[in-house]
């Protein structure tokens, strides 16, 4: 594909050297850069992508796209090039002979088109959309956002469409899909190359819809620019990724910019229980859609009943039984139908294939064994998330001693630390507080600040164990018969980061390991 046409949305300042360059491959990781590629240096959190441009050149890159610094005595852009030298052909400008040249790299008078955009950010998520061809035009994309509740929405979305025939795609925390077939995901929102090559993907495998999550993050970092959404779900917004965005106003600002910039074909569908749901859609152009399970709405539900088994819930006035639990999945559960029916599934249909869905993986996940414990593991690393698993165990097993393990993740928003030891503190009988991902902090530390939350009578009936094996080996060595143990915050992860190393973690393995050691005693 030339490059002209690549570079057409990407916001170009200035251009040095041929736009009609064939260009073979378009990315933002000067490792993956071949003969023909185009580099595009995204600046990115505490990372330059300028100081990898002589690597990509002497990899082979046919062109480079960068954002240019405001200090023209800059050195970088003397380097690359603040006065551009005329290659061999006279035609346009090749780098200067020096560090990361084209000279340097044994290729003299090689001609490099340079290309200077405002924003590098958008111009790798606009270049990787026409390269790709705008594969998210020829799909019915569907996104989510919101604090919780995003993998569930957009795993039983997945669910159901397929149980209802369709080809589909999934972009999620826990794994992508093409089809059937599974890769693993680094981010909740991946980088707009790797995005726009997995819709490419759905496309050539006959997808017909995709169901991806959007995170705060993705959206302020332009990772989602470009793309065409059929339909924006908005679950609801809590404390969470204060450590990224600052304040709770920058945090929801960022969630509405997603809404901001649907299209006026696309539909948004807001949870109306949340007092930031209209608020999400008030400069939207897209078609409005409201649910509720509390009041009136377009469309509405509410539990008839619930227990360990599932839960009978009246949607738009019909009855249907579902295997998930809880007033949280409620929700999930009635946006999953809305999304549903604005996609043009008839109601009954879709009620059908609601009764049909199983819990997304390390989502309210239950383990039974030896002396009737219940282990339940779950996902839940915020206070809204953890208070809802909480109440959800404590109301279908109201007899049942709780029991709540959990602990918060290093170099992650400290403030919501306490607010999960006083949630913990209010709703569990017994606590056990203990490592996450600890990352590069000591989690002795990180248990200091989660003890901060706990009153006397909270602290009283907490043991603290910083080895997350121990601590749920200990939990359940300890619990009563009948008991209900919380494993919180882990959820589908199979790692736990400790340092810089991640190691293997599957609280699974850890759980049925001592389900053994009780049975031998």
């Amino acid at each position: 594909m030339k490059l002209s046409e690549i570079i057409r949305n990407c916001g170009v300042l200035d251009i040095r050297g041929r736009e009609d360059v064939e260009i073979t491959s378009v990315t933002n990781d000067s490792r993956r850069v071949g003969p023909g590629s185009l580099f595009i240096a995204v600046n990115g959190c505490g990372n330059d992508g300028r100081a990898y441009l002589g690597k990509a050149i002497e990899a082979g890159a046919a062109a480079v796209m960068y954002e240019q610094i405001p200090d023209q005595d800059h050195p970088r852009n003397q380097r690359f090039p603040g006065t551009p030298v005329v290659g061999n052909d006279g035609k346009g400008p090749v780098l200067p002979d020096g560090e990361g040249s084209a000279a340097a790299a044994g290729t003299p008078g090689r001609q490099i088109t340079e290309v200077i955009v405002k924003d590098s950010r958008k111009a790798v998520a606009m270049a990787a959309d026409a390269y790709y061809g705008h594969p998210s035009g020829k799909l019915k994309l569907v996104g989510i956002t919101g604090t919780n509740g995003k993998t569930t929405t957009v795993t039983l979305l997945y669910h159901l469409f397929r149980h209802l025939g369709y080809e589909c795609g999934l972009l999620s925390t826990i794994a992508n899909y093409v089809g059937t077939r599974r890769s693993e995901t680094a981010n909740t929102t991946s980088d707009p190359v790797t995005l726009n090559a997995l819709l490419a993907e759905m496309v050539e495998a006959g997808c017909e819809y995709c169901f991806m999550e959007v995170s705060s993050i993705g959206v302020e970092q332009q990772r989602i620019a470009g793309l065409e959404f059929r339909v924006a779900i908005f679950s609801n917004l809590t404390h969470d990724h204060l450590d990224y965005h600052g304040t709770f106003a920058e945090y929801l600002r960022c969630k509405k910019l997603f809404f901001d910039g649907l299209s006026p074909q696309a539909t948004a569908i807001i949870n109306l229980d949340d007092k930031h749901g209209e608020v999400m859609v008030q400069n939207t152009r897209a078609r409005v859609v409201g649910y509720s399970c509390r009041s009136a709405a377009d469309h509405c539900a509410r539990i008839l009943e619930q227990s360990p088994e599932g839960m009978l819930l009246k949607v738009d006035g019909s009855e249907v039984w579902t295997r998930l639990i809880g007033a949280h999945n409620a929700y999930n559960l009635l946006a999953i139908y809305v999304t549903a029916l604005v996609l043009g599934v008839p109601k009954d249909e879709a009620l059908v294939a609601l009764s049909r869905l199983e819990p997304a993986p390390g989502r309210l996940e239950t383990l039974r064994g030896s002396k009737d414990l219940s282990v339940v593991i779950d996902y839940a690393h915020t206070p809204d998330a953890l208070e809802n698993v909480l109440k959800t165990l404590r109301d279908v097993a109201p007899d049942r001693q709780l029991i709540c393990l959990f602990g918060c993740g290093g170099d992650r928003d400290k403030t919501k630390r306490p607010e999960m030891g006083a949630v913990a503190g209010r709703l569990a009988d017994r606590i056990f507080i203990t490592s996450d991902n600890s990352r590069t902090e000591r989690t002795e530390d990180i248990i200091e600040d989660i003890k901060r939350g706990l009153d006397p009578a909270a602290l009283a009936k907490t043991v603290c164990i910083a080895d997350r094996r121990e601590a749920i080996r200990t939990a359940l060595l300890l619990a009563p018969k009948g008991a209900t143990v919380l494993l919180a915050g882990k959820g589908h992860e199979t790692y736990q980061i400790l340092g810089t190393v991640k190691n293997h973690f599957d609280e699974r393995e850890i759980v049925l390991e001592t389900f053994k050691t009780l049975e031998s005693c």
